[in-house]
Order: C-alpha cells, then sequence, then structure tokens
C-alpha cells in the first residue's frame, strides 16, 4: 500500500494527515500549534511541521508529500537563504496604506484588475513587501528572493534552509502564486514589474510547478524519507477545494479564523471593485474567491462576552427569532478585508429594551457573521460565477446554529461535509495525484458523508444588516 501526506500549515496550527493513495483512506494524522500573532518567525512552522509528524506517528513509510499553507505571507529571505524579518502574515493590515498607494501607482483598482485579477488589499504579498521597502528600507534591499509560506517549507523538506543558499530551488505553485499580487492568471507568468514596483528590485521567485507535477524529492533530514515525491503544495482554499472534488458550480464558505467564498471557475476573473480576487485553483482552472477577516473569531467573541461555550452560543442564537428582532452586529471586529475597511471597527445597531437579551445577541453575532459571508457570495454571482451548491466547512460549520441558520440568510441550501482537515486532505490528495500521474487528480476525496440543511430564505436580515453595515466607526 503506498501511503501519502498531505500538510496544512495554517494561521493557528500545523495539521498532518496520512492517507492512503489509491483509496483515500485516512491512516493516521497529528498536529502541532503554531505561535498568536501576525507577523511569525518561519522557523516556528517548521518547528511545527516536526512535531505535527512525530504526532502522525512520522513520515518514513510515505512516498509522495505535499503541503497547503496559509496564503500571502512575506517570506523575505537574503543571499544565504536567511529569513531577513519576521514574515508579515495575511491578518497584518499593517500595509494597507501601501495598497493604495500601489493601486495609485499603477492607474487605479481596474489596471490591477487586469493585470493580475485582483486589486491590492492589506493582506496581498506585494503590499507587505511595499511596506517593508518604505518601512525598514536596509531589510528591503538585504531581499534576494521572496516565498510564501507553503513554498518555504516546500523548500525546508527538499533539503534547504537557512544559510544553505539554494534560492533557485524555491518552487510554488499557480494557486498560491495568485494571491501576491504579482502573478498573472491571465498570462500564467509573474509580473516583475510589479514585483520591483512594490519592493524597488528585482528578486528570485519560486519556480511555478505545474498542477499535477512534482517539485522535487525531499531531502535527507530525517522528517520525511529521501527521495520521496514533492507535490507542488498549494494555498489553502486551493488546496481544501481540491480535498473537497469540488468543481465548476461548486461554493465553499470556509468559516475559520478568516471567513472565505470560493467558487470553482472555468475562467479567471478581474473585479476591479476589489470585492472578488481573481486567484487560481490547484487543478489548472481558477478559484475567485471573496475574503472577511471575520468569521469563527465573531463566535468567540460573542461566547465571551456571554460568558457561555460554543454550545451554549448556539443554543442562545437558536432560541431567539430570525433578525433579532431588528438587533444588527456588524462584525468588523479586526477591520474587514470585504470590503475594504482595515482599519474599522464592529458595532451593534438597533438596540432596544426588548432585545437587549443574550439570545438575541448569540442570535445577531451568527447572523451578522453569515451576512457579510452572503455579502462575498452576492460579489461572485456579480462576476458572472456560478453557484449551484454551497458547500459549508470549517470549524465554525460546526455550530448548530451557524448550520440551521445559514440557509436563511445565504438564501439557498448548504451542504455540510463530514468535518474534516481539508487543506491537508488536499494537500495528500494532491502528493497521491503526483505519485500516480496523470491529467486529472485521483477519483477519490475526503469529503466523506454529507448532510443538506435547509430553510425558508430570510431576505429581511440581509436587508436590516445592509441598512447599517456602513455605520462603522475606525480605530482611534
Amino acid at each position: 500500500m503506498a501511503l501519502v501526506a498531505g500538510v496544512d500549515s495554517s494561521t493557528q496550527s500545523c495539521k498532518v494527515v496520512v492517507r492512503d493513495a489509491e483509496t483515500g483512506a485516512l491512516v493516521r494524522s497529528g498536529r502541532a500549534s503554531h505561535p498568536d500573532g501576525t507577523e511569525i518567525d518561519p522557523r516556528h512552522w517548521w518547528d511545527a511541521l516536526q512535531s505535527a509528524v512525530r504526532d502522525a506517528g512520522g513520515l518514513e513509510d510515505v512516498d509522495a508529500v505535499a503541503v497547503g499553507g496559509q496564503q500571502h505571507g512575506m517570506v523575505a529571505l537574503d543571499a544565504d537563504g536567511e529569513v531577513v524579518r519576521d514574515a508579515l502574515l495575511w491578518n497584518d493590515t499593517r500595509s494597507a496604506p501601501s495598497a493604495l498607494d500601489l493601486v495609485a501607482e499603477l492607474g487605479g483598482p481596474q489596471a490591477w484588475a487586469d493585470a493580475i485579477g485582483s486589486v491590492p488589499v492589506a493582506s496581498l504579498t506585494v503590499t507587505k513587501l511595499r511596506w517593508l521597502r518604505d518601512h525598514e528600507p536596509d531589510a528591503a534591499a538585504r531581499v534576494a528572493a521572496v516565498a510564501l509560506p507553503h513554498d518555504w517549507l516546500t523548500w525546508r523538506l527538499a533539503g534547504h534552509g537557512p544559510g544553505s543558499g539554494g534560492l533557485d530551488a524555491l518552487t510554488t505553485d499557480r494557486s498560491d502564486a495568485s494571491g501576491t499580487g504579482y502573478w498573472s492568471p491571465f498570462t500564467e507568468d509573474y509580473r516583475r514589474d510589479l514585483l520591483t514596483l512594490a519592493l524597488g528590485h528585482d528578486a528570485v521567485l519560486p519556480r511555478v510547478v505545474a498542477a499535477g507535477a512534482a517539485a522535487g524529492t525531499t531531502g535527507a533530514d530525517g522528517l520525511v524519507r529521501a527521495g520521496a515525491a514533492l507535490g507542488p503544495g498549494a494555498g489553502d482554499n486551493a488546496a481544501a477545494a481540491l480535498g473537497l472534488g469540488m468543481v465548476a458550480g461548486d461554493v465553499a464558505i470556509s468559516i475559520g479564523t478568516s471567513g472565505v467564498v470560493s467558487a470553482v471557475s472555468a475562467t479567471p476573473t478581474a473585479d476591479g471593485s476589489g470585492l472578488v480576487t481573481g486567484f487560481a485553483d490547484a487543478t489548472g482552472a481558477y478559484l475567485p474567491l471573496a475574503c472577511t477577516l471575520n468569521a469563527s473569531r465573531v463566535l468567540d467573541a460573542a461566547a465571551r462576552m456571554l460568558g457561555v461555550d460554543h454550545a451554549g452560543l448556539s443554543q442562545l442564537a437558536l432560541s431567539a427569532p430570525s433578525g433579532a428582532d431588528g438587533l444588527v452586529l456588524v462584525p468588523y471586529l479586526e477591520g474587514e478585508r470585504t470590503p475594504n475597511k482595515p482599519d474599522a471597527t464592529g458595532a451593534l445597531h438597533g438596540m432596544r429594551l426588548a432585545n437587549t437579551t443574550p439570545a438575541h445577541l448569540a442570535r445577531a453575532a451568527v447572523e451578522g457573521m453569515l451576512c457579510a459571508l452572503a455579502d462575498g457570495l452576492d460579489a461572485l454571482r456579480a462576476q458572472g460565477v456560478p453557484v449551484e451548491r454551497l458547500f459549508l466547512i470549517g470549524g465554525g460549520a460546526q455550530s448548530e446554529a451557524v448550520r440551521r441558520i445559514a440557509p436563511a440568510v445565504l438564501g439557498a441550501p448548504v451542504t455540510v461535509p463530514t468535518p474534516g482537515e481539508y487543506v491537508a486532505d488536499g494537500a495528500a490528495r494532491q502528493a497521491a495525484w503526483v505519485l500516480g500521474g496523470g491529467d486529472q487528480p485521483p477519483a477519490w476525496t475526503a469529503a466523506g458523508e454529507a448532510e443538506v440543511y435547509e430553510a425558508e430564505p430570510a431576505p429581511a436580515v440581509r436587508d436590516h444588516y445592509a441598512a447599517v453595515r456602513d455605520l462603522t466607526a475606525t480605530r482611534p
């Protein structure tokens, strides 16, 4: 039995799954935590990967491995392969002014959408490079190569690392490259002029490996047996889509640290409004998506305010009426990306004596989070992206209240697959694809059994939310 491993190096933790390459059956798994923060020394990812591998019983018996990872994180390397400074993660918003500068310098939002399929916001790597150039010029001058988190881990698995040089051995895939801000889904190539516009000079960029092709083999560091095949890896959303076996018309609504509405499309998008980012997927198609900065943490915050656990929050929310009797929570607790309001704060509107109860607040938190995701779904439709089936995934999808309220707010049934590590599963499916060859990934997916939730659409909830969502304050 040939075994493959998939890695999910996410914002909060590292997960490893080992699966049968032929059937996809789960053999074993492991995990380890990442430190909190929006800037991280990449060595913590490597340390966590080693811990997760040990927790999974080792990878000495696997024949192929691939890494899925959080997108956009800026890993800046010098000529010796040393990390120049801590990586700025996708959720670090300090580069919001830099994004505005870049947008203006190229001629406006539509010019960027036409160039890379997306309009730069603080999450994209290109804006972080501009911030580095403007605020830490000495560090920027030392940058010889720029990688993303999954690129860096794949490079380490191939036997390279700090002090070893080997920058030309860096690899990536089109899904993660499409989230940098200097790769075009229209030409399938880097826009080095945009890299230079941001960083101030050119740099080594990872070679983009085709879907299903090998990025190389593992090195002799003992973490994985030497000579195992290395998949190109993928950005987390593309890896999850691969793990679920999504096809054109499928939309995944992922409620994790961030909220992501992503769809598989046969054609790229170029949304000048910036609401939809025109990313690529891990199979050769495209993955237009809308992302919110605030998802499961909205539920965390509401539970904390009410002094209950998540089960208690769900129970409270389901005990309140649809629309929470007019109480609306705008969930911009960490600023927001969709819409682009990095300095916004959250707000409660419509408070009256009758609706200032724990149940109403719980309901408003769930509905507010879902309304923000529904705005993302509308943005995809406006770009002509087909929306035929909704998957509800991520940690937040385990909330009974979220599952039951989602179809009412989203206006369509939602399919909730068996809980799983879809990003790591997608990476494992990619590893099996590399191992087996062929034009398509293996037939198996990790979606498992699924339950469909239906409810009468509740347009009034979205109408009330739309009426107040822009009435937010900014941070002092």
